[in-house]
C-alpha cells in the first residue's frame, strides 16, 4: 500500500482563509468584543490599495460599505433609545450587518465577486 492510498482525498469544500474572509471573521468578532470591526475595515482599506483579483476588489468595497452604514446605524439606534425606536434601529443595524458579512463569506469561499458592492441593500 503506497502513501497516497492513507491520505484522504481533497476536498472542495474547505474553508479558504483569503483576505476578505479575514476581513468578514473580524466583523462577526466584534459582536464580541466590539472593536474588531475596525481593524477589519482598516485591512479593507489597506488590502484594497494592493493589486488584487476584481473579485477581492469587489468585497472589499462591500465590507467598507457595510462597516460605516453599520457604524451610522448604530450611533442613530443608540441616539433614538431616548424616544424608545433605537431599540428597534439596534437589532435591525445587527441583523443586516450580519447577513451583509454572511453573504460576503460566501461569495469569498467561491472567490466570485459580490455583484452591487455599492449597494445598500443586502
Amino acid at each position: 500500500m503506497n502513501d497516497s492510498e492513507n491520505r484522504p482525498a481533497a476536498s472542495n469544500s474547505s474553508f479558504e482563509l483569503n483576505n476578505p474572509t479575514v476581513i468578514c471573521l473580524l466583523y462577526f468578532a466584534s459582536f464580541l468584543t466590539g472593536v474588531t470591526a475596525i481593524i477589519g475595515v482598516v485591512l479593507a482599506f489597506v488590502w484594497r490599495g494592493e493589486p488584487k483579483a476584481d473579485w477581492e476588489l469587489s468585497h472589499y468595497q462591500y465590507l467598507i460599505n457595510t462597516f460605516w452604514i453599520g457604524l451610522v446605524g448604530g450611533i442613530l439606534g443608540f441616539v433614538l433609545m431616548i424616544v424608545l425606536i433605537g431599540f428597534l434601529i439596534l437589532p435591525a443595524v445587527s441583523i443586516w450587518v450580519i447577513v451583509r458579512t454572511v453573504m460576503s463569506l460566501l461569495k469569498a469561499q467561491k472567490r466570485e465577486p459580490m455583484p452591487d458592492p455599492n449597494s445598500w441593500t443586502i
